[in-house]
């Protein structure tokens, strides 16, 4: 995914021993059960320079409940910014919008408003699921089953039930993202406990396949941690930048759907 201060916590978001499964085999068809209207989670952006963490910027994602072209939609934004500071260096603006469709969890809509540096992008996305299509700014463009975008594709993972699978596991699914379709995956890892920012916790490990952009190499070289528990809560994502390395940790957070009883201790 290319580089934002939102996009590192994308999931978001990988060959392995077994046969792969089609993209409609788990993003496809999946009721939500992880996260509710009215959701709110904050995320703070570090970046490491000789050895040492600092507040680079932050990330915000809500979740409303919304009427959207007759139907009934999660309304979904992810707003970044970097601090004064690196903005001398990077000045990031970004906003993300996507309207989810609450009976398939596939996105009706998606907005994308960005600043990053010298360059700015704007792209307004409006998916035909039915026919396979999207229509942009730029034209009409054919898309695969099931396709997400950025922030949907964020949404829709907490959903997947994760103890199906196995070690090294992967989960495909197609993303439409500048006017293209980006066949991905998630390489699950198992569970472990980490200590972020925030606390301990119970939690889930994977890694997101990532397209080549302006701050990030292409691969497997992000690593992403959500809450072990029925939220799958987004609770760290580290990765290595063009130069040196981020770690993104949540920090904050309102309205989950459940208990967030993955926490073992606050810090």
């Amino acid at each position: 995914m290319r580089g934002t201060l939102i996009k590192p916590v994308l999931l978001l978001l990988m060959l392995c021993s077994f046969t792969a499964l089609q993209p409609h085999d788990d993003f496809c068809g999946i009721k939500n059960i992880a996260f509710q209207p009215g959701e709110q989670v904050t995320m703070k952006v570090f970046y490491n320079t000789m050895g040492m963490y600092i507040g680079a910027g932050d990330a915000t994602f809500t979740t409303t409940l919304e009427r959207f072209n007759g139907k009934t939609t999660y309304h979904c934004v992810g707003e970044g910014k970097s601090y004064p500071f690196f903005d001398n260096f990077f000045k990031v603006r970004d906003r993300y919008e996507t309207y989810i469709d609450t009976a398939t969890m596939l996105p009706i809509k998606f907005i994308r408003n960005v600043s990053e540096g010298k360059t700015v992008i704007y792209n307004n996305v409006t998916f035909n699921q039915g026919t396979g299509t999207a229509v942009t700014t730029k034209g009409v463009f054919k898309t695969s089953d099931c396709i997400q975008d950025v922030i949907s594709a964020i949404y829709y993972m907490r959903n997947i039930n994760f103890d199906k699978y196995k070690v090294n596991d992967k989960i495909p699914f197609d993303m439409f993202l500048d006017d293209e379709v980006y066949h991905l995956y998630i390489r699950y890892l198992g569970k472990e406990k980490i200590k972020t920012q925030y606390g301990k916790f119970r939690a889930i490990k994977f890694k997101p396949l990532l397209i080549k952009g302006t701050m990030f190499a292409g691969g497997e070289k992000m690593t992403a941690w959500v809450s072990d528990d029925p939220n799958h809560l987004l609770l760290r994502v580290e990765s290595p930048v063009s130069v040196g390395n981020i770690k993104v940790d949540m920090y904050g957070y309102r309205n989950l759907r459940y208990p967030l009883s993955s926490l073992i201790e606050v810090r």
